[in-house]
């Protein structure tokens, strides 16, 4: 048999083809497919089938281990796998693996970065660092607080609101916008300095929150911790003002009990990978592009070029319809506010949105650029066309955007709180058709905190 042989730019072609099947096979699953599962069954109850799945990314056979380098995605399979432990009442569990990440995860700081580093961060491999928006490093210790709170662990409790009081200022210094995004933090933590029988930092953290949300159920403990500090945030002196006017509650012994219930349910968005039209795109992107970019793009698109653009997208949130019931001794107790965790999550995406998607616009146009380099670099024809394709297509295949995101935070987050006399006391809460009964035993002045978190 005569051996046929190929032309030259023909088995250049069968080379390139190869070459990019391999970058496609390494660069097409991205964070969302990776943890597709494991949110399937969150949907659907299966929260210890969600942990082995996180276990299983992390490269251990039980939540009780911790790999031996948290880096990259690893660190979202953590705080992935935290909240579920949450959920099954696994707080110490849960704490490890928050501390573990907290030291991990950076901030994500648009404000100050060029279209080249932000270009960087959504096109990472998973294997970066992985920079988080304000609202989830926040939520890292706020999370961590309800975990020692339900503990009955002061001491723990105070690191995490510390850490908090830190983060909350370096925000706040950075992009005032962001300053909301800790306000059950701060309750969570005004409540811990109040139990722990400091009331001016108790004061100052549930000023903290009365700026950004309405807790009604503030008027008696700050009434009483007013007696015992002078501190007078405005907020504070507000509530105290608004007090006087209102009916005298029903006074319990002085030795009375607080209860504090703790609620999350739902989940947040979880970004997805999409293309975007290049028209869409650039209407979006029109006021974050230098002018020399924009005309750039737009003379690629017309010559057909460039037609679209990879982008992790953040969904809307999912409808939230149940709200959560509780009752103390089989009497309801109202709740006193509810964060919606999901609406800082897109408030967030919305903010740097623009920016984003010019930083994929940047890149795609530096892509198609370098084809065209590739192709007049070879002389042109069909090697030259090839090797123009061969990189335009290779970069495209790397182009997977980066969908880490912490996407078992609960979307939704309501605190309740009772003084109740010293005593047995059943709780019963429920929510997304999960329930919890719990029996505490309040001692005279002490306190409890019941938490229930429902990641569907």
């Amino acid at each position: 048999m005569t051996a046929v042989r190929l032309p030259r730019a023909s088995a250049w072609a069968s080379r390139l083809a190869l070459a990019v099947l391999v970058a496609c096979a390494s660069a097409c699953a991205s964070y969302s497919d990776k943890v597709r599962d494991a949110r399937v069954a969150l949907d659907q109850g299966r929260t210890a089938d969600a942990l082995k799945i996180f276990n299983e990314r992390l490269g251990v056979d039980s939540e009780k281990q911790l790999p031996d380098d948290v880096q990259g995605e690893k660190v979202l399979y953590v705080l992935e796998r935290s909240v579920a432990l949450q959920s099954l009442g696994q707080y110490e569990l849960s704490s490890r693996d928050l501390q573990v990440a907290d030291k991990q995860v950076e901030v994500l700081d648009f404000t100050h970065s060029t279209l080249d580093d932000i270009s960087k961060y959504m096109f990472s491999d998973d294997s970066g660092p992985y920079q988080s928006p304000a609202y989830e490093k926040l939520m890292i210790n706020t999370v961590n607080m309800v975990n020692y709170l339900a503990r009955g662990d002061l001491n723990g409790a105070r690191v995490e609101a510390r850490r908090l009081a830190v983060m909350q200022q370096f925000i706040n210094e950075r992009d005032p916008k962001h300053a909301g995004v800790g306000a059950i933090g701060s309750y969570l933590a005004g409540f811990t300095f109040e139990k722990s029988k400091q009331p001016g930092e108790a004061l100052r953290f549930y000023d903290e929150a009365l700026q950004h949300e309405d807790f009604r159920q503030l008027v008696g403990p700050v009434s009483r911790l007013a007696k015992l500090d002078a501190y007078r945030g405005q907020r504070i002196a507000q509530l105290i003002a608004a007090a006087k006017d209102e009916a005298e509650p029903v006074e319990l012994p002085a030795d009375s009990a607080e209860l504090l219930l703790v609620v999350g349910y739902g989940r947040v968005p979880a970004k997805v990978a999409e293309r975007i039209p290049i028209g869409v795109a650039l209407t979006i992107a029109s006021s974050d592009l230098s002018p020399t970019n924009r005309s750039q793009a737009n003379r690629l698109a017309a010559q057909g070029l460039v037609t679209w653009i990879n982008f992790p997208m953040l969904p809307k949130p999912r409808p939230i319809m149940q709200v959560p019931s509780c009752n103390v001794d089989q009497r309801p107790v109202p709740l006193d506010g509810t964060v919606a965790v999901d609406q800082l999550a897109v408030d967030a995406w919305r903010e740097t949105k623009g920016k984003m998607i010019a930083s994929s616009i940047t890149r795609v146009v530096t892509r198609v650029v370098a084809g065209e380099v590739a192709k007049k670099a070879t002389g042109g024809g069909t090697l030259g066309f090839l090797a123009g394709l061969g990189t335009q297509i290779a970069m495209t295949a790397a182009d997977t955007p980066d969908t880490r995101s912490w996407s078992t935070l609960p979307a939704r987050i309501a605190v309740a709180r009772v003084r109740l006399p010293a005593g047995q006391h059943v709780v019963d809460l429920a929510v997304s058709g999960a329930t919890k009964r719990q029996t505490v035993n309040l001692s005279p002045g002490g306190w409890a905190v019941v938490n229930l978190t429902v990641l569907r």
